[in-house]
């Protein structure tokens, strides 16, 4: 057990507090004493509040000794220490379990992984050139890993629920699911029968794994319905249509309108056969009456009035 007084030790605060000066580079960085921890026998600490922005909570610790018998202190070290309400960072995470998905950038590399539980030992080299020929080269088994029963898992169950799965936004809105749709691409092996790639540039899921229940509105048999037009409707195919050629179609002239000295039967714009005399009017002389004086007119000139007919005489007297 520390003793619970050290008389040299615990008045050593000043030594300590120029200690922790020198180590904060700046006097002012160092606040009021806040006490003192006897750590052991002949071992104390001294705590000085810090002034330095973005360390609330933290403190100088100085930590002094001295010899057995001995009359001067020491310093041992100088920490700048947190205390119970100081602001800390998280606990250390190891890279490993801090990296997620997408924090990988250009030219960053990820470390191998020799137990890697999403994968399986692949093809091993037998010797035999041709068996070897058969796996490597025509089945394509020369990776050294492949996909292990636990790794097909997390993928379908991450694609699944992800953002090109069935609860997908675009999925719900969608009327028809990608497994009908032209576009969609098969995947390969245990995993073709959920899911498929979209091929459709108009998609959102362009290029991505999406799953058979999934869907868009760039399915390949997808349609909108065909908006109401404010013309009419064009005739149905038993209503009975005149066609009349403009080019063929000529005027009939009446007969009673024709000349008598043009054929009834030539169509208006046609010549005339040079042979045939063409009848021209006249012009009609018409005498102008000389204008009579009304003083010289004569009784002859004068039409004669009507004599009234007496309608009460017998008609046969």
């Amino acid at each position: 057990m520390p003793s619970a007084t050290d008389t040299v030790l615990d008045a050593a605060v000043e030594l300590a507090r120029s200690a922790a000066e020198e180590i904060a580079g700046d006097p002012g960085l160092v606040g009021e004493h806040l006490g003192l921890v006897h750590e052991s026998e002949r071992l104390v600490s001294h705590r000085f509040a810090t002034t330095a922005s973005g360390y609330p909570g933290w403190a100088w610790t100085v930590t002094v000794a001295r010899v057995p018998r001995g009359r001067t202190a020491t310093v041992c070290e100088v920490d700048l220490l947190p205390g119970d309400d100081a602001l800390l960072a998280p606990a250390w995470v190891p890279w490993a379990d801090r990296l997620r998905p997408g924090d990988l950038g250009p030219g960053d590399v990820l470390p191998f992984l020799a137990d890697d539980e999403r994968l399986d030992q692949g093809y091993e080299a037998t010797g035999d050139e041709d068996a070897d020929r058969v796996a490597v080269v025509e089945l394509g088994l020369g990776r050294p890993r492949v996909l292990s029963a636990a790794g097909r898992a997390n993928a379908a169950d991450r694609w699944y629920a992800g953002s090109h799965g069935p609860m997908a936004p675009t999925a719900l809105a969608a009327s028809a699911p990608c497994s009908t749709c032209g576009f969609l691409v098969l995947l390969a092996g245990s995993l073709r029968t959920t899911f498929g790639v979209c091929a459709n540039e108009w998609s959102p899921d362009d290029g991505r794994v999406v799953s058979m229940d999934h869907g868009c509105g760039a399915h390949s048999e997808t349609d909108l319905a065909q908006p109401a037009s404010d013309w009419p409707d064009p005739p149905s195919g038993s209503a009975e249509v005149e066609v009349v050629s403009l080019d063929t179609a000529v005027a009939e002239v009446p007969a009673a309108e024709a000349s008598d000295d043009v054929p009834a039967d030539a169509l208006p714009g046609e010549d005339v056969p040079a042979d045939e005399p063409v009848a021209v009017d006249e012009p009609v002389a018409v005498e102008e009456a000389a204008p009579a004086d009304d003083a010289g007119a004569s009784a002859d000139d004068t039409p004669a009035a009507e004599a009234p007919v007496d309608e009460s005489a017998d008609p046969e007297a």
